[in-house]
């Protein structure tokens, strides 16, 4: 039985959005609790390679043992996307980025539910180690024809589909898929940074050298590999969400005040009301705006202001709206898949709920007045629904 889900990445937020808001009310209805461990479970199902003797989803087995081979480099591991068997980078590092960011923000609160989320966010990064550093002057993005998977029905176990290999480089260049890798692998790193500072390591550095990859050789990974990724992932927000969202994500990681300058110098200024794996603005502008907010450094005040105009948009009582809510209160974004739009932003809501109650800031969309009660009420009423 094929799991049909529109991306594994969008399904596996739901429990980003589930855990923020409520796990010290164990038999809460809803209980997030339960949510959380579901979703997380969840992943068990999704992996690809060689599986471990503490796999507890026990229909899957070893499955994609020869990816990287038509290469001639180990590619095994990582996660399939949705219910087929293809191993698309872009969606599977930004799923990566989330659950790194849900552990760094909520870890505290997660219980022994830690331990599987770190799980999860290794299973994906050891993977994304094998893609940036096998081959030099390469980062490898995607295992599996798409166009041919998607017409055959078989289980991972069993497919006999061609594992083609997908990969980016100067001359063919990826600045949307390598930034976004550069992201997963650094706030990964930081998941790990006391539990593991060897590994921590490994990542950090790896996140570096693709993040200069990313900002040296410009260009979108849709250009370069064509029907490979699209019409499946296209990048259609360009790249240069991707080179913000990297980019700081290795500010918060090293504190390198080159990447500040570097996010300065990108002029990425364009307003959004969505956050997904394809638009990352409104995610960045949240996570650069945690320095201003707890920080007060006001040499983010840029981007508190845009996360702050995001909010704007999607608050349905706002005059600056731009967000449809069906008749029982849940966003609308797009007809296909709109629940990796909910369950995405709904984060954002939640965290920059928490920032906001941490230093006891509100703001203004026109007369309307905001506070850290408000986006947490909407995002309450998202999970509900």
């Amino acid at each position: 039985m094929r799991i049909m889900i529109k991306g594994a990445s969008f399904c596996l937020l739901f429990f980003l959005s589930s855990f923020v808001i409520g796990l010290d009310a164990v038999q809460a209805n809803p209980n997030y609790r339960d949510a959380l461990a579901k979703s997380l479970f969840f992943f068990q199902g999704q992996r690809s390679g060689r599986l471990p003797k503490t796999q507890q989803i026990t229909w899957r087995s070893n499955s994609g043992l020869s990816d990287g081979l038509l290469a001639h480099v180990d590619l095994t591991g990582g996660y399939y996307d949705a219910g087929d068997n293809v191993k698309f980078n872009f969606p599977m590092a930004f799923t990566t980025t989330m659950l790194s960011w849900g552990a760094l923000e909520y870890g505290k609160k997660m219980g022994p539910q830690i331990q599987e989320a770190r799980a999860a966010i290794r299973w994906a990064t050891d993977y994304f180690l094998k893609c940036a550093t096998v081959t030099p002057g390469k980062l490898y993005v995607g295992v599996g024809d798409p166009n041919v998977d998607h017409k055959c029905w078989e289980r991972p176990e069993d497919m006999d589909t061609v594992r083609s290999v997908y990969s980016v480089s100067p001359s063919n260049p990826g600045s949307d898929v390598a930034g976004e890798t550069a992201a997963a692998l650094a706030a990964a790193s930081m998941v790990f940074r006391k539990v593991d500072p060897k590994y921590s390591r490994l990542l950090l550095k790896t996140a570096k050298n693709v993040m200069q990859f990313a900002m040296q050789y410009r260009g979108a990974y849709s250009d370069s590999l064509g029907s490979a990724v699209c019409p499946f992932y296209c990048s259609y927000s360009g790249y240069k969400d991707e080179l913000l969202w990297g980019a700081a994500w290795l500010l918060r990681a090293t504190n390198d005040v080159s990447y500040f300058n570097f996010l300065k110098s990108l002029g990425a200024d364009d307003g959004t009301d969505i956050f997904s794996w394809d638009n990352k603005y409104a995610g960045a502008r949240v996570l650069l705006s945690r320095r201003a907010l707890l920080n007060n450094d006001k040499n983010f005040d840029s981007f508190k202001q845009q996360a702050e105009d995001f909010m704007c948009r999607i608050l349905p009582n706002s005059p600056y709206t731009s967000t449809q809510y069906t008749q029982g209160g849940l966003m609308y974004k797009l007809p296909e898949s709109n629940l990796q739009y909910v369950t995405s932003i709904t984060f954002l809501l939640t965290t920059y709920s928490k920032y906001m109650s941490a230093t006891k800031h509100t703001f203004n969309c026109g007369s309307l007045l905001v506070t850290s009660s408000s986006l947490r009420n909407l995002a309450k009423k998202q999970a509900s629904n």
